[in-house]
C-alpha cells in the first residue's frame, strides 16, 4: 500500500491504495466518484474515459501510480450542474439508451472538442473510438455537432 495525493475534478485527494489499482478502482470504490463506468476492463470500450491532463484515456488501465501530479477530470468534474453544452446536446437530441457508456463518451467528445472545436463527421468518427451497445451513434455525433456550435464549448 501507498499513499497516493491526486488532483480530481480540482480538488487534492489522498488515498491508501497498492500502487497498480486501477484509477477507475480508486475513483469508484475510494473516492465515491462512480460516474465512470467499468465496462471491459481491458482499455477497449470506454466506458471508463477520464480525462488525463485534457486528454482522454482509459482509466480502467491506468494504475494509480502513472497519475504523480497530473490532473484527473471525471463526469463529475466535467460542469457543476449538468450545464455543459455537450450534456445539454445530450438532453436535447435523447441521445441515450441505456445511458451506461455514455460518461465516457461524455468525456471523449469534451477532449475532442477541446482540441477540435468544430469537428467534422470523420474527425468525430476517428476520435470517438468508445463503444455503444444501444448504437447510439449517429445520435452522439449529432449531439457533438449540436455543442460544438454552442458558444459554450470552450
Amino acid at each position: 500500500m501507498a499513499v497516493f495525493k491526486l488532483n480530481i475534478n480540482g480538488e487534492q485527494r489522498e488515498v491508501d491504495v497498492d500502487p497498480t489499482t486501477p484509477l477507475l478502482w480508486v475513483l469508484r470504490d475510494h473516492l465515491n466518484l462512480v460516474g465512470t463506468k467499468y465496462g471491459c476492463g481491458v482499455g477497449q470500450c470506454g466506458a471508463c474515459t477520464v480525462h488525463f491532463n485534457g486528454n482522454p484515456v482509459r482509466s480502467c488501465s491506468m494504475p494509480v501510480s502513472a497519475i504523480a501530479d497530473n490532473q484527473i477530470i471525471t463526469i463529475e468534474g466535467l460542469s457543476e450542474n449538468g450545464n455543459h453544452p455537450l450534456q445539454l446536446a445530450w438532453k436535447e437530441l435523447d441521445v441515450s439508451q441505456c445511458g451506461y457508456c455514455q460518461a465516457g463518451q461524455l468525456m471523449a467528445a469534451a477532449a475532442l472538442l477541446e482540441s477540435n472545436p468544430n469537428p467534422t463527421d470523420d474527425d468525430i468518427d476517428t476520435s470517438i473510438t468508445n463503444i455503444c451497445r444501444c448504437g447510439t451513434h449517429v445520435r452522439i455525433r449529432k449531439a457533438i455537432h449540436l455543442a460544438a456550435n454552442n458558444s459554450n464549448v470552450k
